[in-house]
């Protein structure tokens, strides 16, 4: 979803409105929020929520009070209170709506802990704010140089400035514990502005940066997704999914949250197969289970003495053996409860030219190399066929003494030497 000034330009490329997520028409935010209650009218005698959620740069969200009773709405950009100073961001959801936020986020409504909004940013904030958020990426840059200086086992991953320029928040990933007392004196030497470190996990810097999945969207994190829960590899089991961690893995370098959207399903599913781990006596030999289909509820199982010969069988029918196998009881053969395939091989057309097109494979055709041999070979003869016989034999006698230079320049002989008068005085028998 995005707004009008995210389409493209005249000439292809990308437009843009270079607010780097804070879109004034909250067509391009992050965790938006759907305000279904604006249309709708408080009954009477009913005063309006006051709380207000604003959004900062990338998906960081607060709360604050609307203490001066300002008539405000989606998409303005207001002055917020501030630890030191004040900070600018975004009105993203008003009234009743925020008060179900906050229950869901645990964030208790007071007058005394909750922050105000002093007022609507004026043109002189939004630049100075602006102006800013122009540093940040390189402050970002000069940062990472100076923690490689000094040998800092960190990555920072992104920068904030507060609204009036006074502080900025540097975010962090790392592994272990690091100590950057040193750090932050060298920034604040640097830079000349106060200096706070957070660190977050790996997910949250996916969910603040943003990005595109291997699915071709945008990553759930930081579009709609607010809780991360564990995600273990037995979903990906469950799943019958490869154990590949190249394809398993998502931006953040953790397991996919989206392993876990469909795996209550695949356990609902999974209730009614027997065990991977499935053993079947038979009297032609022990069977062992070789694959499992969930979707068509078919088991393929194998004899042990010829593992490459599958029988398929359903779900049912496993149940069925393993119950006489329990008491004791041997079937004759799988191939009396083996499902018989009929594969119905359907004329599927792949490609059909109905609107006058070229075919889809043009471009894989083989280019035919031209033969101007055969072409000068042609011409040779045609020029040839048309010249008068006696010509031709002129021609012939001219060339024979070319020939006999030529032989004599490879074995290095005079035609004229006194070996070839002797070779010829001599006679034939001797």
């Amino acid at each position: 979803m995005g707004c009008s000034s995210c389409s493209t330009g005249k000439d292809g490329q990308p437009r843009g409105c270079k607010n780097n997520g804070t879109c004034g028409t909250d067509g391009c935010n992050k965790l938006t929020v759907f305000d279904w209650l604006s249309n709708m009218s408080l009954p009477n005698g009913v005063k309006a929520f006051d709380g207000v959620e604003v959004r900062f740069k990338n998906s960081r969200k607060e709360f604050f009070r609307n203490a001066e009773n300002l008539s405000l709405s989606i998409g303005d950009i207001v002055a917020t209170q501030a630890a030191s100073g004040h900070d600018i961001g975004m009105v993203t959801l008003t009234g009743e709506l925020v008060k179900v936020q906050m229950k869901r986020k645990k964030v208790e409504y007071s007058e005394k802990e909750l922050p105000k909004v002093y007022r609507k940013a004026s043109q002189k904030d939004i630049d100075m704010w602006q102006k800013c958020r122009d540093r940040e990426e390189e402050i970002k840059k000069r940062a990472r140089e100076i923690a490689i200086i000094l040998k800092l086992q960190m990555k920072i991953s992104d920068v904030e400035f507060q609204g009036d320029g006074s502080k900025a928040t540097f975010y962090y990933t790392a592994e272990e514990r690091v100590d950057f007392r040193q750090l932050i004196k060298d920034m604040a030497k640097a830079f000349g502005i106060r200096i706070e470190m957070r660190q977050i996990g790996y997910r949250q810097e996916a969910q603040r940066l943003g990005g595109i999945g291997s699915c071709g969207r945008e990553l759930c994190c930081s579009t709609w997704l607010t809780d991360f829960r564990s995600v273990s590899t037995s979903a990906a089991r469950y799943q019958q999914l490869s154990l590949n961690p190249q394809k398993l893995a998502g931006q953040c370098g953790k397991l996919k949250c989206c392993l876990n959207y469909e795996l209550d399903v695949y356990v609902d599913a999974l209730k009614n197969f027997p065990p991977q781990d499935t053993k079947l006596f038979t009297e032609k030999g022990l069977a062992f289970c070789q694959k499992t289909d969930i979707f068509k509820g078919t088991l393929w199982f194998s004899y042990k003495e010829d593992p490459s010969n599958w029988h398929i069988l359903s779900a049912e029918q496993v149940n069925e053996i393993v119950e006489k196998n329990k008491k004791k009881q041997k079937v004759a053969s799988l191939e009396e409860y083996a499902i018989e395939n009929v594969v119905e091989v359907e004329d599927r057309v792949v490609f059909e030219n109905v609107v006058g097109q070229d075919s889809l494979t043009r471009f894989d055709r083989p280019k035919k190399k031209k033969n101007n041999r055969n072409r000068n070979k042609k011409r040779r003869n045609a020029n040839g066929a048309t010249k008068k016989p006696e010509q031709n034999q002129k021609q012939r006698q001219q060339r024979k003494p070319q020939n006999q230079v030529k032989s004599t320049k490879r074995t290095g002989q005079q035609p004229n030497s006194k070996n070839a008068q002797r070779s010829k005085r001599r006679p034939k028998n001797a």
